[in-house]
């Protein structure tokens, strides 16, 4: 006999999950992937850091390492023919909607990671089970369909993956095509998309100081606000840092 949900909700009930879910998966990659792994602006406290890696895990099943050497690569040939996701390069609706392809092809190349995340690597955890981006999924899809029944798993799910999709898109895409530029590098702000990407929309001005926890002095960066509010808690460390120039390098 099937057992009931934690919660009977309605089959539209899915779409606020599915945006809950996204905007989850949305806070740790900016937080945990982008500021803390790429760039080292955040340290996350032990065992924080193990939380966020697990709930990366099951929101996104994204491998860290991957993640990391592939938008390692794009700060130092930003907008350059070695960039993996440049619109410049590619064209903005090709980086829109094609985004995961350029992402999955980067990533299978071993120089990529070897290059790129030779600071990050693999440990046992990452063996044994954040590796396996089908069984995180799985299982973060099982938690949806235990609190909420089968139907809302299944549609939330779909939306969550379309709209994490879209937004990373819309980030490489728009964010290196239109918006303001008030700093001396391709990157555009877009005050739209940082609301619904936890400020990774800031683009420019992460573009301008990218070792910085905070892209710039605004109320748009979610991402860097809730940095601060870790810091506050005793869960995450700031490291504040200026300009690095316009190539960052490999190694943070």
């Amino acid at each position: 006999m099937p057992l009931d949900p934690v919660f009977a909700v309605p089959l539209w009930a899915a779409l606020p999950v599915a945006f809950v879910v996204t905007q989850l998966a949305n806070v740790m990659t900016t937080l945990y992937l982008h500021r803390a792994l790429a760039h080292r602006s955040v340290t996350f406290r032990s065992p924080f850091e193990f939380v966020a890696r697990v709930v990366l895990w099951i929101v996104t099943g994204i491998d860290r390492r991957e993640w990391v050497a592939v938008h390692r690569k794009h700060h130092v040939f930003s907008d350059e023919p070695d960039d993996p996701h440049s619109p410049i390069q590619r064209g903005v609706w090709n980086v829109l909607f094609l985004n995961v392809v350029y992402y999955r092809r980067e990533a299978r190349r071993d120089d990529t990671l070897e290059t790129y995340a030779k600071d990050i690597p693999a440990d046992r955890w990452d063996r044994v089970l954040f590796s396996r981006s089908i069984v995180g999924l799985g299982l973060g899809v099982g938690l949806l369909w235990v609190l909420f029944g089968p139907a809302v798993a299944a549609v939330a799910g779909a939306v969550h993956l379309v709209g994490y999709i879209g937004l990373s898109g819309a980030v490489n895409g728009f964010g290196h095509w239109f918006g303001r530029r008030p700093h001396d590098n391709l990157a555009t702000n877009l005050r739209w998309l940082a609301a619904l990407t936890a400020g990774e929309g800031m683009h420019n001005e992460h573009h301008h100081a990218p070792r910085s926890p905070r892209f710039g002095r605004t109320w748009w960066d979610i991402g860097g606000k809730l940095a601060g509010v870790l810091a506050r808690f005793g869960l995450a460390r700031l490291h504040e840092s200026g300009r690095s120039g316009r190539r960052e390098t490999v190694a943070a």
